[in-house]
């Protein structure tokens, strides 16, 4: 990768050492004139030159790139939330049924499951053990009566990341279907919904792709396609969409079906050059260099005395590095960092959390390990 014409195409490099990825990314360059393009079109034609349904396929296209599947298989969404929730609330329960998740997971990935308890649906969690959810846990977990098994592709808070592939092999298994919360793995780590065993699979636009806020990109196997009833209904979820004088109500036979109206355009313009960026490095040289700078960033804490709660391992480590201190408030560390060094973190259940991208140097992680306190 050439890093000096990716801090380039990031203009924060110039006012921040900014490793706070897994909160929000910035935007590129190349982001922000998609989006300008777009409005400048606005201004200009109103919509007669604009190439709407150019950025819908466009964007299922690259979307279907990244993740390994097919283009009929993506739907618009405007949050994680959203996509998490198309599922929670567009299968068939039965009173008994449950669900299995980590106790850990993004707020995003409980409440649309907890909604469903009214309904005598059991919400499982399994515990969080030294930073990682145990597979045998999540295996054991899963019963006759588990109807989804939905988890986090990586833990915000600690870093870890699921085998997907692994837990993938036992719902398929075991009969249950298989949801993930893809924020934050969806490009800075490869993800292939086929080879993973993927049902359902959800992420927003803005943390590790760099794409404005209020488009990410739902998932559904087209197996699952007329399974998965759509809860939010509106003229873009069925075939005879531009026929406005006869209402009848017969969806899509794609992932159209869960978009009710047209995406934010902006947000989708922005979403498509970001995605077009991250294909273009590629997402394997991406990921070999984000876990060189956090296994740099590992070394460093654990000389100056932190405990680091991320795994490390080959099979579980992430873009996201979390750890704690005994003597120093993890608040009181980033605010340092930030107002006296520019140093952008964040923390996360009491542990300072460090998420850095395709763009950092290693000079980065070096200077922050260097700020901070000793023990």
């Amino acid at each position: 990768m050439d890093l000096a014409r990716l801090r380039e195409e990031f203009p924060v490099t110039r006012n921040y050492n900014f490793l706070d990825h897994a909160a929000v990314g910035p935007l590129s360059r190349r982001a922000v004139a998609a989006v300008e393009g777009y409005l400048q079109q606005q201004l200009h034609d109103s919509y007669i030159h604009v190439p709407y349904f150019k950025q819908l396929d466009q964007g299922r296209q690259l979307a279907a790139q990244l993740i390994h599947a097919n283009p009929d298989e993506i739907a618009f969404v405007k949050s994680t939330s959203e996509g998490l929730s198309f599922v929670a609330n567009g299968l068939k329960w039965n009173a008994g049924d449950n669900i299995v998740t980590a106790a850990v997971e993004f707020p995003s990935n409980v409440y649309p499951w907890m909604n469903l308890q009214t309904r005598g649906v059991q919400l499982r969690t399994v515990l969080e053990e030294n930073g990682r959810i145990p597979m045998d846990n999540l295996i054991e977990a899963i019963d006759s009566h588990t109807r989804v098994v939905t988890i986090s592709a990586v833990q915000y808070a600690s870093g870890f990341r699921i085998d997907l592939a692994e837990l993938g092999r036992w719902c398929q298994k075991r009969g249950v279907l298989f949801c993930v919360d893809a924020i934050q793995m969806l490009g800075v780590l490869p993800i292939d919904v086929q080879a993973m065993h993927i049902d359902f699979l959800s992420s927003a636009g803005h943390k590790w792709l760099c794409g404005p806020a209020g488009c990410g990109i739902f998932y559904c196997n087209r197996e699952l396609i007329g399974y998965l009833r759509p809860s939010t209904i509106g003229w873009h979820s069925v075939k005879q969409w531009d026929d406005f004088a006869h209402h009848r109500l017969d969806f899509h036979d794609d992932a159209r079906r869960f978009e009710p109206s047209g995406p934010i355009m902006p947000s989708l313009c922005g979403l498509n050059a970001a995605m077009e960026l991250i294909l273009e490095i590629g997402i394997d040289s991406i990921a070999q260099h984000v876990l060189m700078l956090t296994d740099r960033l590992v070394a460093g804490v654990r000389d100056k005395g932190y405990r680091v709660v991320s795994p490390r391992e080959e099979d579980s480590a992430s873009g996201i590095v979390t750890f704690t201190s005994l003597v120093h408030d993890p608040y009181a560390i980033q605010k340092h960092l930030a107002n006296e060094h520019r140093i952008i973190t964040s923390v996360r259940q009491g542990r300072l959390r460090i998420s850095p991208h395709l763009y950092n140097s290693p000079e980065e992680i070096d200077r922050l390990v260097e700020l901070l306190p000793k023990h």
